[in-house]
């Protein structure tokens, strides 16, 4: 089998894996949902008092949201992704199999993640947004290319979300426990990745420094190029070069851990 058709694969097993959990995938829509018409009220009452706060209308700032509630599970923003599982393997010793593979560790990884996303964006991350679409006032472009150009930069999201959470998880070869960096990690997730707020409405030197941090790749830079607030090109530099650069680091310490750090069960 060509190293293609492997980690297609395996990502397609992925994508099966979590379609098997039919009650847990219900459950997220119907707690997205909530939190999805929590959100919109609150921010409606926000722009009733700041209108085009941040440079979005009302209908813009409601389609944020609900693209925010589809993605929380998409992109792991608040954990839940392969990291978990990952960091488990190695605290038991289990990653030494992996190791053992005829595959690399970080793309067999990547793809298990990939499949997760596709699957979470399809079956927790569409019925919210629709949802939202059919009972508020919401902004979606009419152009196909726009919606080509936003499906391009969410994948892009993906491997930048999977590039975080691999080094959280590489963070267990260490700690052995990868739980507080992993909270921590998730933390920074929903602040600095525009899931409480847009980062557009972050004042001054604050919001310069979260929109160049990567979390910025996952939802406000999307949400961005549908809204119609950036340029398609230079956001995929963007996020290409986070995803390039996690990945890079993440195959670093990769390397590392497994040349200089004693895996348990020896």
């Amino acid at each position: 089998m060509g190293a293609g058709r492997l980690y297609g694969a395996v990502a397609a097993g992925g994508f099966r894996r979590y379609a098997t959990y039919r009650a847990a995938t219900a459950a997220g829509v119907f707690t997205n949902t909530a939190f999805g018409l929590i959100l919109v009220y609150t921010y409606r009452a926000l722009w009733d008092v700041k209108p085009h706060l941040g440079g979005y209308d009302q209908a813009q700032v409601v389609t944020y949201v609900w693209l925010g509630q589809a993605f929380l599970s998409t992109l792991a923003i608040g954990g839940g992704g392969v990291e978990n599982e990952l960091m488990e393997r190695i605290r038991t010793g289990d990653v030494a199999i992996d190791l053992y593979r005829p595959a690399d560790l970080q793309l067999w990884w990547l793809a298990a993640d990939l499949g997760r996303a596709f699957f979470q964006l399809l079956g927790r991350g569409l019925v919210p947004f629709a949802f939202g679409a059919l009972c508020f006032p919401v902004y979606l472009p009419t152009d196909a290319g726009t919606w080509v150009a936003f499906l391009v930069a969410v994948v892009l999201a993906m491997v930048v979300s999977f590039g975080i959470r691999f080094l959280v998880a590489l963070s267990t070869f260490w700690l052995l426990d990868g739980t507080g960096v992993g909270q921590m990690a998730w933390l920074a997730g929903y602040f600095c990745s525009g899931m409480l707020m847009p980062l557009n409405v972050f004042p001054g030197v604050l919001g310069e420094v979260v929109r160049v941090l990567p979390w910025s790749s996952l939802l406000q830079a999307p949400a961005d190029i549908l809204l119609g607030h950036a340029d398609p090109l230079g956001t995929y530099l963007f996020q290409g070069a986070w995803a390039v650069a996690l990945l890079g680091v993440g195959r670093l310490v990769q390397s590392v851990a497994t040349r200089r750090v004693v895996v348990q069960g020896g």
